[in-house]
């Protein structure tokens, strides 16, 4: 029998509609989905994410939010998946802002992220400058981790002079006992109110640069090992200025830029005599999506403070909006409401049982205060 064009195309209809029914009906347990990414977009690592933005390993995540039938209405379309184990994971992040990128006369993000945007690459949240971990004594963290997987490539953060490549960026010999392991050091282009800087990157597998050579931001100085003091594969980022020494760095997260459309939030936190508190807990809890961080302020020894801020706490990567503030002292929880500006710092000051202020310090206010010779006491 000859078919025309609409009788063919109602007998397709007949034959795959049923099928495709069929097939869009759940059959027992759902299986988790399996997504296929487009070409030069980031791999799938075990990090956290809300409303598809990631969060460093160790912050907290709030349930999804589950929205009722009058809700998806009158919102665009989404897909929704099983999710049994940890919310789904995903590597989306804005773009750094183009370096050097300064607000404010005392800011200095100068330097781009060492490890690109298709890795993990910001702070590890539980070792952070001027941290200290339990099993290693008196050994306080003149640096960040950046926890990015074994060979990963690892980039200028800026442009430079190579000044050393090899063992003995700590003991001064090529030692292949050298805490820092393989290890390269950049004297950079440009400085800060005149003093020169360096930036440090180190536990490499294998170095591809070689001293002497110059490098643009972006060149790849080596990939990411296990040498030196390390249990696991990730890069230690340093900044130091004025000198090359283990004793002049400065926390890295007031130097590298922040994504776009966010900031990073910068305390002074001291007991009611103004004596610094180290390793005190403050809680950061964003009031949009409820998510936490939990960073503890500065050890006391071999740390330095930025010349204005004086800081002896900062946490970078917070998306733009309003936070809750939270510090445990003496008993008491002291609570503070704050905004995040996009690229900008947002400073606050917390001394003891007189609470916080949010007001910028006056060029002159850390040399009156002397904070660099405070010490560290208990007392209110």
């Amino acid at each position: 029998m000859k078919l025309n064009r609409l009788h063919r195309h109602i007998l397709v209809c007949a034959l795959f509609i049923p099928a495709l029914l069929m097939a869009c009906q759940p059959a027992g347990k759902p299986s988790t989905p399996v997504l296929s990414r487009a070409k030069n977009t980031p791999a799938v690592l075990p990090t956290q994410t809300v409303a598809g933005i990631i969060t460093e390993p160790g912050v907290e995540v709030p349930p999804a939010v589950v929205l009722t039938p009058q809700e998806q209405d009158s919102t665009p379309l989404r897909f929704t998946f099983p999710t049994p184990g940890p919310a789904p994971v995903s590597l989306w992040r804005p773009p750094l802002y183009d370096t050097p990128w300064a607000l404010g006369p005392f800011d200095h993000f100068y330097f781009k992220r060492p490890i690109a945007a298709n890795e993990v690459n910001w702070p590890l949240a539980s070792y952070r400058y001027g941290g200290m971990l339990s099993n290693e004594g008196a050994s306080v963290h003149t640096g960040i981790d950046i926890d990015a997987p074994l060979h990963t490539p690892i980039l200028a953060a800026g442009a430079g002079t190579v000044i050393s490549a090899g063992y003995g960026l700590y003991g001064g010999a090529n030692d292949p006992k050298d805490p820092y392991g393989l290890a390269v050091t950049i004297r950079h282009d440009f400085g800060y109110q005149g003093r020169l800087l360096y930036t440090i990157y180190a536990h490499m597998d294998r170095i591809d640069a070689r001293v002497g050579q110059h490098v643009e931001a972006g060149d790849q100085l080596g990939i990411v090992g296990l040498t030196g003091n390390t249990t696991g594969p990730h890069l230690h980022f340093e900044v130091r200025i004025e000198s090359n020494s283990f004793f002049s760095t400065r926390n890295p997260e007031l130097w590298l830029a922040p994504p776009q459309g966010w900031g990073v939030l910068v305390g002074r936190l001291s007991n009611t005599n103004r004596s610094l508190l180290t390793g005190q807990e403050v809680n950061v809890t964003s009031k949009v999506t409820g998510r936490k961080w939990t960073v503890a302020s500065y050890a006391n020894t071999t740390i330095n403070s930025d010349d204005y801020y004086q800081e002896n706490m900062a946490l970078s990567d917070l998306p733009a909006g309003d936070y809750e503030i939270s510090i445990d002292y003496l008993d008491h929880t002291y609570v503070a409401n704050v905004t995040i500006h996009p690229g900008a710092v947002t400073f606050f000051t917390y001394r003891g049982k007189n609470g916080y202020e949010f007001q910028l310090p006056s060029p002159g206010t850390p040399e009156e205060w002397n904070w660099l010779s405070a010490t560290t006491g208990e007392n209110p």
